[in-house]
């Protein structure tokens, strides 16, 4: 187990020494897409500005670190909506299942979506519409492996698959995910955590949208169809690396503590700490800040920073099974814009 521990740890801190040499680069600012792979669409991670590297565990292990997704008891199903930037109209949408399998392997399958709601067509010649609607469909589908060894050390790799789509133009790609968790202590109250996030291929948009018709030269009557070559967008890779410690008090009282670095490759970098309360984890309060490093710049700076908070409540499903829980919550992003970000999810667990 240590070995291949060793070998995993350092194949990623391999794969990470370009990303890091690179990140935090203003100069590449802007230059990626399919940043909705940077939402995070689930409450308990979002009350704390996703920076859970080292303790997320199970379906929200897929939008942060793969490697804490068997850190479950045998099943979990998680269902998430939020309504991002109250004011334009846009939500999230998702829904994930993790399932253990073997002695200490898990498989898990994600689907985010992005709802814009119902956009008016126009034209140059309508500007102020033609009658018609369309919504924008942007979506991702993901599928992950992750193994504990021995209660210490996980490991976990992921693929998703993203689409942005509108009518009649359309781009498509594929990334990778891999992570590093690692519990220590006599409680296992030291937690560390290690991810790498959306190493993949490059997207263009491609489709009939991007044909336009223009008259030949001297010739009106004869129209030549011309194609525009859209460039093509990196996904927005990063590199999480997050730690955690739990604090005591009888057994009914939990307070853990939290720090976390982000290295992005195409835009600034942050960090930030945050805590958690657990009332024997059927009450949980948390709340967290984040700082991005250059956001005095009001141009560049970004939308979701500073504070956010979370609460989530749960129940035991069985009298027998003390693992077996439904759960709600909550969670709470300030943004520099608009109104706020607000997260709602329902949790099963068996």
């Amino acid at each position: 187990m240590s070995k291949t521990f060793y070998h995993i740890l350092l194949l990623i801190g391999l794969c990470a020494l370009p990303l890091a040499m690179q990140a935090g680069n203003p100069d590449r600012q802007g230059e990626a897409g399919a940043y909705e792979l940077l939402m995070m669409p689930y409450a308990r991670s979002a009350g704390l500005s996703a920076m859970t590297s080292s303790l997320v565990t199970g379906v929200e292990a897929m939008h942060v670190n793969v490697a804490g997704m068997s850190r479950i008891n045998k099943t979990e199903v998680l269902i998430g909506n939020s309504i991002y930037l109250q004011g334009t109209g846009i939500k999230t949408n998702a829904f994930g299942i993790t399932q253990r399998v073997g002695k200490g392997g898990a498989f898990g399958f994600s689907l985010m979506a992005l709802d814009f709601g119902d956009i008016p067509v126009t034209t140059t010649a309508q500007p102020e519409g033609t009658g018609a609607d369309y919504s924008p469909s942007f979506f991702n589908l993901a599928f992950g492996y992750s193994n504990t060894f021995e209660n210490k050390v996980s490991v976990g790799v992921l693929f998703r698959a993203i689409s942005e789509s509108i009518t009649n133009v359309s781009a498509f790609g594929f990334g990778i995910d891999a992570g590093v968790q690692y519990v220590t202590g006599e409680k296992e109250n030291f937690k560390f955590g290690i991810s790498l996030r959306n190493i993949g291929s490059r997207m263009r948009f491609g489709g009939e949208g991007l044909s336009v018709q223009r008259p030949r030269p001297g010739r009106g009557e004869y129209p030549l169809t011309y194609e525009t070559r859209p460039e093509g967008f990196e996904l927005p890779s990063l590199l999480n690396l997050g730690m955690s410690y739990d604090i005591y008090f009888g057994a009914a009282h939990r307070f853990t503590v939290l720090g976390h670095f982000t290295a992005h490759s195409f835009s600034q970098d942050q960090v930030g700490g945050g805590f958690e309360y657990a009332l024997k984890d059927f009450f949980m309060l948390r709340g967290a800040y984040r700082y991005e490093f250059g956001s005095s710049d009001e141009i560049t700076a970004p939308v979701e920073t500073g504070l956010s908070a979370g609460v989530a409540v749960q129940v035991p499903l069985s009298k027998t099974n003390k693992n077996s829980r439904f759960g709600i919550e909550y969670a709470y992003r300030q943004t520099r814009v608009w109104n706020g970000t607000h997260n709602f999810g329902i949790r099963f667990g068996i």
